[in-house]
């Protein structure tokens, strides 16, 4: 999986995808900044995603932000729960300042697993794409997280999936955090 994901990023197609070539040009080190401390998130899952499926779940609960080594790193607990169960999991994101890039690595408690990291950047609007590698029903699929509508008190996060290469994408997890 981790050669298809650096496969991914280096193909010039996929780069065309989305990724705002603006923000591969500015320094974003602190682009996560907003987002240290306490958070009411409502998280909607589309729990069979690629399926034709149109079956969401809801979720509430919180998400904790703390930053690390001075604004270059950040690790996020998330943990929400609903008629369908409790998610609880850690996201770690790194930034690369060789590349000006971030990378978002998420783990889900359930199996303890790090899940392939996406990675991209913010844009000089202050939404933020990332792009990666995902495994869905055994297949290989093209990830996109969209970080956006950001403000001091709150923010949205998209999860979508792409299984044609980018053309089309299914998004399957759509958050909103408050400020608490």
């Amino acid at each position: 999986m981790a050669a298809l994901a650096a496969s991914a990023q280096a193909a010039p197609g996929y780069a065309q995808a989305g990724a705002p070539a603006v923000a591969q040009l500015r320094e974003g080190s602190h682009d996560f900044d907003w987002e240290t401390g306490s958070w009411t998130t409502q998280l909607r899952y589309l729990p069979e995603p690629l399926t034709g499926s149109s079956r969401w779940v809801e979720y509430r609960g919180t998400s904790e932000v703390r930053t690390l080594l001075g604004g270059r790193a950040n690790l996020v607990e998330l943990s929400v729960e609903g008629v369908s169960g409790r998610i609880e999991g850690v996201s770690l994101r790194l930034y690369n300042p060789l590349s000006r890039q971030w990378t978002l690595n998420f783990a889900n408690v359930r199996n303890g697993l790090l899940t392939s990291p996406v990675t991209g950047a913010f844009d000089d609007k202050g939404r933020g794409t990332f792009y990666g590698m995902d495994s869905v029903n055994g297949r290989s699929v093209f990830v996109r997280f969209v970080i956006s509508d950001v403000t001091p008190n709150s923010a949205r996060f998209e999860q979508a999936f792409s299984a044609d290469g980018g053309t089309t994408w299914e998004t399957n997890w759509i958050a909103t955090d408050t400020r608490r």
